[in-house]
């Protein structure tokens, strides 16, 4: 039975890593990337890109079923949160880029995991990989905030996870780690099928993130 990857998130060097694993290991797989205004590609030629408009609730209940349509099953959900950073003061932030960075880098995420967890949940099998890459940027207001807000969404994920019929998962990494290393990291922990990675972190590097 083919393997079904969808990977969704930020167009940053850890989601191209990651879409280079995939590459790997399956003949296609569906990826989306949340809208940065760039025309960025992934450099590989076996990805199928979807559409997403990360702040509509149609819209991820209609990135869900084109992803499955076009994989006929999702095995795995790889969601990469990696917030752009602004080197903006506080008070020179306008009203539209904080209201688009709520929408896009916190609400959007909401919306997609309600759908994928719905999706598992039918299925009763699959894996749900939260995946944050780290931030280190004291004086940026709005790229810490989106990676809080998604590490408490897994959080809360990985605490229902052993009542649920598929895995879920949270991935870490320290600003030291290369993206390669970290993707390739977190497929090996996908395919180890060891029900014990079920609902926890798991850290690549030395940091110890968000204290935990």
């Amino acid at each position: 039975m083919t393997r079904g990857i969808f990977i969704a998130g930020n167009n940053s060097p850890l989601l191209t890593a990651l879409a280079i694993e995939a590459a790997k290991r399956v003949d296609h797989f569906v990826a989306a990337l949340i809208p940065d205004g760039s025309d960025r590609l992934l450099p590989v030629s076996s990805v199928e890109m979807a559409h997403w408009n990360p702040g509509s609730p149609i819209a991820a209940k209609a990135l869900a079923m084109a992803a499955e349509n076009r994989l006929r099953q999702i095995n795995e959900a790889i969601l990469v949160c990696a917030p752009p950073v602004s080197c903006k003061e506080k008070g020179q932030l306008n009203h539209t880029e904080i209201e688009s960075f709520v929408q896009d880098q916190i609400k959007g995420w909401f919306l997609l995991v309600k759908e994928l967890v719905a999706y598992f949940r039918v299925r009763k099998a699959g894996i749900l990989s939260l995946v944050l890459a780290h931030t280190n940027n004291e004086t940026d207001l709005l790229a810490p905030s989106g990676s809080a807000s998604f590490h408490a969404l897994a959080q809360g994920l990985m605490a229902l996870a052993p009542s649920e019929l598929f895995q879920t998962m949270g991935f870490v990494s320290s600003e030291s780690s290369d993206d390669v290393g970290f993707a390739a990291f977190i497929f090996k922990i996908m395919e180890e099928g060891n029900k014990k990675n079920n609902g926890r972190w798991h850290k690549f590097g030395k940091l110890n993130f968000f204290g935990r």
